[in-house]
């Protein structure tokens, strides 16, 4: 009994009675959750320092409505002098910028009735008409549907955020609105320009106003303020703009337009990012506090008609990539570039977040394959702790991926083939001398 006591008090890394605005804690078990499968976790984000993928990193795992893990790992930089600490250490969320910030403010103008999906994106924004973009709807841009490019070097072609905004909205369509899937970074900032324009606000007040503040959710903005730069993870070293950074959004064209797009520049800690999923769950409230309509959370959240796995604004878990291969069909999610995920299974009551600066001077050969495999570790092994109506778990694989590290930081070589001779060319061969090589490999 006191084992499991003390395994679950470093499990959570909290005390229950929390003053720092975070989801209450409770022992794995009390939300049917075992203990000693989340401890494998630990080895996961270990193997993953070790081998040089991301100097430290952040796990919050929750379910029930209280998180069961939220535990830091490593430090912000190599230096080894910060410990990362969930509560405090503040992350470059970079895509995730997406879903907690743009996707959400679409959402709550969805519920006041000052936008419909339907809607075209010239109604918003009249200077982005003409030809096919004049078909363009918000729904199509929230799906990756809308023909744009993944995105255009905004940094070298704008002086201004005001520049950068225009080259957005004057960017020439790569297809057809409708007919094929290319993730796009410019189509989330032309819905972050499209909150402004319905809302009359400012993207990032917007925000702060109708969901980061009701929310409690402090430690989340555009733009921290200097002062909290010690606390914040740096990102690269040696960037376009020619200095480390830290503090200062990694996305070179989301710094163009200012530190604040739709599609990148969010900063937030663990801590603050699991109130958010918990209110997702929840069907868009939280501690009385509405946000979105249950509703809303149900339309967005959910798989659209075309193929692939996209929602509106969120992708959903094709068992494929981030989210691993046991979370359920109806867990929704994002990654972003630094090194984040969010993934929110509500089948299973259960979300998984995974911070890191794995874009910090990274040692690792390849650092992205490094937190691809972490990140889908983390989530199969949440989902495996998990404990259905009987108290019965799934079974373990033998393996996870960090445990195997393929292509983390050896070369990854192909199964030799084997040759065989035909019969005609070793008839050939029987008068001819064969060489060392040859018969060294018995032909």
């Amino acid at each position: 009994m006191l084992t499991s006591l003390l395994t679950a008090l470093m499990l959570l890394g909290k005390s229950p009675g929390r003053d720092d605005g975070g989801l209450p804690s409770k022992a794995p078990a009390a939300v049917g959750m075992s203990a000693v499968r989340l401890q494998r976790i630990d080895k996961m984000m270990g193997r993953g320092i070790k081998a040089g993928g991301f100097p430290g990193g952040v796990v919050v795992i929750g379910r029930r409505g209280a998180t069961v893990l939220e535990k830091g790992f490593g430090n912000l930089s190599w230096s080894g002098k910060n410990p990362v600490d969930p509560g405090n250490t503040i992350y470059d969320l970079a895509s995730l910028t997406k879903v907690v910030a743009t996707t959400t403010a679409i959402m709550v103008l969805y519920d006041q009735g000052k936008i419909r999906l339907d809607d075209r994106v010239s109604k918003f924004i009249p200077a982005f008409s003409g030809g096919l973009k004049d078909e363009i709807t918000i729904a199509q841009l929230l799906a990756h549907r809308s023909g744009l490019p993944a995105g255009r070097d905004l940094w070298r072609i704008a002086l201004t955020p005001g520049e950068a905004r225009q080259a957005v909205i004057d960017t020439p369509l790569e297809c057809e609105p409708g007919r094929c899937l290319i993730y796009s970074d410019l189509g989330a900032d032309l819905l972050g320009f499209i909150v402004e324009a319905a809302s009359g606000e400012r993207f990032d007040a917007f925000l702060q106003e109708r969901v980061f503040e009701p929310l409690g959710m402090r430690e989340t903005h555009f733009r921290p303020h200097w002062t909290l730069r010690d606390r914040i993870a740096p990102t690269e070293l040696t960037p376009p703009r020619g200095y480390p950074l830290r503090g200062e959004v990694h996305d070179e064209n989301a710094f163009a337009l200012g530190g604040v797009a739709g599609h990148a520049g969010l900063f937030s800690t663990a801590t603050d990012l699991a109130v958010f999923a918990q209110m997702m769950l929840n069907g868009g409230e939280i501690n009385g506090v509405r946000i979105v309509s249950d509703s809303a959370v149900a339309l967005f959240t959910a798989r659209t008609a075309s193929p692939g796995t996209r929602a509106l604004g969120w992708d959903t878990c094709g068992h494929d990539g981030s989210c691993g291969r046991y979370l359920s069909g109806r867990a929704y999610g994002h990654t972003g570039f630094t090194g984040t995920s969010l993934w929110i299974d509500p089948d299973r009551d259960l979300f998984v977040i995974v911070l890191t600066n794995r874009v910090h001077a990274a040692r690792a050969r390849r650092p992205s394959k490094v937190i691809a495999d972490i990140r889908a570790d983390v989530a199969d092994a949440a989902a495996l702790a998990v404990k259905d109506a009987d108290g019965d778990l799934l079974a373990m694989p033998s393996k996870f991926r960090a445990d195997r590290a393929v292509g983390w930081n050896r070369p990854v070589r192909a199964p030799r083939k084997r040759h065989y001779a035909s019969k005609s060319s070793s008839k050939k061969s029987v008068a001819a001398k064969p060489s060392k090589r040859t018969a060294s490999r018995g032909n």
